[in-house]
């Protein structure tokens, strides 16, 4: 916790969240209101419109009703010390905020009861960890709206570009800003009581240990990087560990996914890459051999007619993989999504599908 010495906005680059219950953070809270380059945003009164609704579910509250319950409420509660502010140094702004358990308990009402009470609870006892943050932060969101997570450990090296928000959600603000700083960011201005751990040099043979078990083991991995080394590897160990796996690849809707947890001996990949030799030689066989592991990974027979004619094009007229802003947000739900029922402990079995749109509300399955 800051003290007043301590406190050194040029420094401070997480939300910092103050208890208005504690006199230190109180005091600290005060002294950054007093500054004029701050905004405040204080919509308490509406937050706890909402809790008196959900903990009244029965009763239907006429405006009038509803602003006495309030007035109520805060007779029973100091108004000044129930809370908390949440101070975004970035955006230079101030939000008081319901506690953390009340603020959880609003903020994910519309959850239930497709997910409940009690798998709320459990879900937010579990590490999640992605690694590539372009198809990763659509999911890394959707984890987060979903609050399907204690932790999530995300990696990446990269920094915004403007050719990157044909399917990153940012703004022209954020350019040149490390993508896990984007991410970090976005999800505490959802939730500032959600841990994110970052890894902003992305993954490497030093750190993905770490990424792995520091803090404890990774209940699931989502990988979404362009390194055919880190994919072969965080396979390897993620085996190794028996955390399940999920990949989505924006073309065609293609969601795959190794249920390591509960097959620890199933071949990485499905057994793709048997034919590149043993999976502890896999990695150098990369080397020498990677358009070829890279189109066996892909399938290359089953990538979209115009994914295929891009490929064509890489080196020539572009130079990177496609992949589109609305294929990309689909992606980050469906992991999301599959991430929740394996988390939960729902049927979920390995391998791999494709949720084509091409093939929906179309005369011809032209993709």
């Amino acid at each position: 916790m800051f003290t007043h010495k301590e406190l050194d906005l040029d420094r401070l680059e997480d939300v910092l969240i103050l208890a208005c219950n504690k006199n230190e953070d109180l005091s600290i809270a005060d002294e950054l209101i007093k500054k004029d380059f701050i905004e405040i945003i204080d919509e308490l009164d509406n937050q706890v419109r909402e809790l008196i609704k959900l903990q009244n579910p029965t009763k239907k509250f006429s405006k009038e009703e509803l602003k006495i319950a309030v007035e109520e409420f805060f007779e029973k509660i100091e108004r000044a010390t129930y809370g908390v502010w949440a101070f975004y140094p970035w955006k230079q702004t101030m939000v008081r905020l319901l506690p953390e358990e009340d603020f959880i308990a609003v903020r994910t009402v519309r959850n239930k009861y497709k997910i409940t009470k009690e798998e709320q609870d459990r879900l937010s006892t579990k590490k999640i960890g992605i690694i590539g943050l372009s198809v990763g932060q659509s999911v890394a969101i959707s984890l987060a709206m979903e609050r399907l997570f204690g932790e999530l450990r995300i990696a990446d090296f990269d920094t915004l570009e403007l050719g990157n928000m044909n399917r990153l959600r940012t703004s022209v603000l954020n350019l040149g800003l490390p993508k896990v700083t984007l991410v970090k960011r976005e999800i505490a201005e959802i939730d500032p009581f959600m841990k994110v751990t970052v890894f902003s040099e992305g993954i490497t043979e030093e750190n993905m240990g770490s990424f792995f078990s520091d803090g404890g083991k990774l209940d699931l991995l989502i990988e979404e990087c362009d390194n055919l080394s880190i994919k072969i590897e965080s396979r390897r160990l993620a085996k190794s560990l028996e955390v399940p796996v999920i990949m989505d690849t924006s073309d065609r809707g293609m969601v795959d996914i190794e249920r390591f947890d509960i097959e620890p001996s199933r071949p990485i990949f499905h057994g793709m890459l048997t034919g590149f030799g043993r999976e502890i030689d896999l990695v150098d066989k990369a080397k020498e051999s990677y358009l070829d592991m890279l189109m066996t990974i892909l399938d290359f027979p089953k990538i979209s007619k115009r994914g295929k004619e891009s490929l064509s094009e890489i080196g020539k007229t572009i130079s990177n993989w496609p992949q589109l802003g609305t294929s990309v947000i689909m992606g980050g739900a469906m992991c999301a999504h599959y991430a929740r029922k394996i988390l939960l402990g729902e049927t979920v079995v390995s391998g791999r599908n494709y949720i084509d749109l091409d093939h929906f509300f179309t005369s011809s399955n032209e993709s």
